[in-house]
């Protein structure tokens, strides 16, 4: 991890803020919101979206993720995600592992802490990534 608080990583969690205040989030009231850069230079965003039945829930990584595969930007750069509660907010499981097919090793996951906007790469938060014959 690194403290990274270029104008890049500003602007996108910036915008996953923005993302942030459109979260649905009845049950747990932590909203979160995520800024996807791809490879492109497109930037896609998300938010959490959950659900009564908590597994039908979406994480805003996700969400801004399937956008950007969605709309033929299926490799991601960056992804800077936030929470409205100014917490630190590490993806969950799930999302590293979504990150890690659609981010390339190095590829950076910012987040807020304290001393700012830390830097991290998808393999520091998911070393041992599951791979189906080779496909990441």
């Amino acid at each position: 991890m690194i403290i990274d608080n270029s104008e890049e990583n500003k602007r996108l969690a910036g915008q996953a803020h923005e993302a942030a205040r459109l979260a649905y989030a009845p049950y747990s009231g932590f909203k979160v919101g995520a800024a996807a850069l791809t490879q492109d230079n497109i930037v896609y965003t998300g938010c959490n979206v959950e659900n009564a039945s908590y597994g039908a829930s979406n994480c805003a990584e996700r969400t801004a993720v399937f956008k950007a595969v969605s709309e033929g930007h299926a490799r991601i750069a960056k992804i800077a995600v936030v929470s409205e509660h100014g917490a630190f907010t590490p993806p969950c499981g799930i999302c590293r592992q979504i990150l890690s097919e659609f981010m390339d090793s190095g590829a950076q996951v910012i987040l807020e802490s304290e001393e700012g906007l830390c830097a991290y790469t998808i393999d520091e938060l998911l070393p041992h990534h599951f791979e189906l014959n080779g496909h990441v």
